[in-house]
């Protein structure tokens, strides 16, 4: 399902953290949003999941804006994993994907077996089966983030907004976080946008970036067009090579600070 901001304004009081910003993300699509720290990333993605009203603008899924879609509707086809999530109580890992079934239960409603069916697929697909009766207090980082990208799988969502899903997480499970995500953006077909901080990472998992500065968009395209050493310079202020490994993946290696008469103007 198509995901649209048509001259999306997002405002916190009078301050505008994104401004007048059109993007279109397709079916089976995987976008990262880059930019620096204060750039718009985290607004754009509550603006893209309404958790933030807009200031001016909107916000278009499918064929209808995202403000006539009722809340269990919404949820069923758009799911969004927020920073550092917080779960209510102590709960296992079962017990918190099951909670990804709620917009499809009615009030006070018991699972049923779509609900279990989902759950257990969802525990199959991020390999948190074995861990299922484990409480989250006993879990890794990456674990309770895979537990997490579980119960928005239990959603059954068309669309998947990700804040910053390798945060606080080593290099280990930050891959493997990522490679989950990008596995079942492909099998399912789901449309994904997330938010991220590293370019090497975008490199290798997006299909498009989309970099912003001071709210705006500053480049958008395939990652090879966008994240060059010239375009990267000119929004983040640093020297950086795009260099190669032998199996053929890209990373963007920081150099040095860029001198002033090379930054972007302010």
């Amino acid at each position: 399902m198509e995901l649209q901001a048509r001259a999306l304004t997002l405002a916190y009081g009078r301050r505008v953290a994104v401004d007048g910003v059109s993007l279109t993300v397709h079916p089976g699509e995987c976008v990262a949003l880059l930019g620096p720290n204060g750039s718009g990333k985290s607004t754009l993605l509550r603006g893209l999941a309404r958790l933030l009203k807009p200031a001016a603008g909107e916000v278009v899924l499918g064929e209808r804006p995202l403000s006539r879609w009722p809340a269990a509707e919404l949820a069923r086809t758009l799911a969004v994993l927020p920073q550092s999530p917080q779960s209510p109580g102590d709960l296992t890992v079962e017990q918190l994907v099951l909670l990804g079934r709620h917009p499809y239960q009615g009030f006070l409603a018991l699972p049923d077996a779509a609900d279990r069916a989902a759950v257990q697929s969802a525990l199959v697909q991020t390999d948190m089966l074995a861990l299922a009766e484990r409480p989250l207090t006993d879990l890794s980082g990456g674990e309770r983030q895979r537990a997490w990208i579980a119960l928005t799988l239990a959603q059954e969502p068309r669309v998947l907004l990700l804040d910053e899903p390798t945060t606080y997480l080593d290099l280990g499970h930050a891959l493997a976080v990522l490679e989950l995500v990008h596995r079942l953006n492909r099998a399912r077909g789901m449309a994904v946008v997330m938010a991220l901080h590293d370019l090497s990472q975008a490199m290798r998992f997006a299909d498009r970036v989309v970099l912003l500065q001071r709210g705006r968009i500053a480049a958008e395209g395939p990652p090879g067009e966008v994240l060059t050493p010239a375009i990267i310079r000119s929004v983040f202020g640093i020297e950086v090579e795009i260099l190669w490994t032998a199996g053929g993946v890209p990373v963007v290696a920081p150099v040095r600070q860029a001198i002033a008469e090379d930054a972007a103007p302010a």
